[in-house]
């Protein structure tokens, strides 16, 4: 099963390629349009097939020849179907993908494109720096801008972007403000700030500012965001371990891995805003604790880098079913186990990444 989805994880990435870069997902009814998250975090798992080469590099240059007078780089380029054609912004951590995509090319084949495209990088990091509102280092966002682009909101400095942002510093070869993040980030320098929440076991989804004696943070576990901390070596190895305890603990891998967060968020809940209300976002549906497989490949690895294989193998056999019985879908209900969407790419991707570095029994992350 785990060879066969492989192969089926080609397959949807070849449905997702196009002349102008890789799709979110294959049609029919696909995500028609270049992506610059679901595109990277598929080349992480892509860039081990070489036919999937020259998709990098359309992607690439799609995104760089729409990148803002700014520097930021597009959401999303819509241009390529039926649909009135737009270019979306709006995000913080598509910048930060965008650069991480190119070392994921220069690292495994050459500098070539890396080098034709420096000063869109340089734009991109630049216009990530000037988010640091508050001239502490640390990039602050707003509501729904980054993968969580609907639900839930979460503001100020966030684990997701935070993870991200050290690993292209580190990238980047910014290491003094990177390490100086990790600091900050592990409760070693600012503690003030401290961003893992103690009593449960994880970071917090985000934190911001303190009035008196209050605080305004999340009160819920995000998977992705803390998956990113460990497989990109922010979080410290404690932390790490503790992030992996609270996942198994809550059974936040059942029936497949896994949900977004922890705990869905209802409508009592000081988080739930009132348009959720008309955007099928009830607990356990798409990103309110519904399971993205894609998600569940970052916490396999997480697993592989601190050599839990025998989990690790459970947890892979389960996305590889997942995958298969839904065809590489955009999400799952873990209670009705219903799947939504298909063909997406981040989650064949992902795969092909998290299978090679299980038989491999270590991570294969080339960045």
């Amino acid at each position: 099963m785990l060879e066969e989805c492989y192969q089926r994880a080609i397959k949807i990435l070849r449905t997702c390629s196009s002349t102008n870069g890789l799709f979110a997902s294959g049609p029919p009814k696909g995500y028609d349009s270049i992506w610059a998250r679901d595109s990277s975090i598929a080349f992480l798992g892509a860039y081990l097939e070489p036919k999937f080469k020259k998709q990098i590099e359309l992607t690439l240059k799609t995104l760089s020849k729409h990148q803002s007078a700014l520097g930021q780089i597009p959401n999303a380029v819509d241009l390529f179907s039926k649909r009135k054609k737009q270019i979306t912004f709006a995000t913080i951590d598509s910048n930060l993908w965008y650069i991480i995509a190119h070392h994921i090319y220069k690292n495994k084949y050459n500098s070539k494109l890396y080098n034709q495209f420096k000063t869109n990088i340089k734009k991109a990091l630049t216009w990530i720096s000037y988010q640091d509102i508050n001239e502490n280092l640390l990039p602050a966002q707003l509501p729904t801008t980054d993968w969580q682009d609907a639900f839930p909101h979460k503001y100020g400095y966030t684990i997701n972007t935070l993870s991200l942002y050290y690993k292209v510093l580190k990238l980047e070869k910014e290491h003094k403000i990177a390490n100086r993040i990790k600091k900050i980030v592990n409760n070693k320098d600012r503690k003030d700030l401290y961003f893992f929440n103690k009593k449960d076991g994880y970071f917090y989804s985000y934190v911001w500012k303190t009035h008196i004696h209050m605080r305004e943070e999340s009160n819920w576990f995000d998977s992705l965001g803390n998956l990113l901390a460990i497989n990109f070596d922010l979080a410290d190895d404690d932390k790490a371990k503790k992030i992996l305890n609270y996942i198994h603990q809550y059974k936040l891998t059942k029936p497949y891995p896994m949900m977004t967060i922890y705990p869905p968020i209802k409508h009592n809940s000081i988080h739930w805003q009132d348009y959720f209300n008309k955007s099928d976002l009830e607990p356990y549906q798409y990103a309110n604790s519904g399971i993205w497989t894609y998600i569940g490949c970052f916490y396999i690895l997480a697993l592989i880098k601190y050599k839990r294989f025998k989990q690790a193998e459970i947890e892979l056999e389960k996305v590889a079913e997942a995958n298969i019985k839904y065809n590489f879908p955009e999400w799952i209900h873990p209670k009705t186990k219903k799947g939504f969407g298909h063909s997406h790419a981040w989650a064949a991707g992902m795969y092909l990444l998290t299978y090679k570095s299980f038989i491999e029994k270590k991570s294969l992350f080339n960045i």
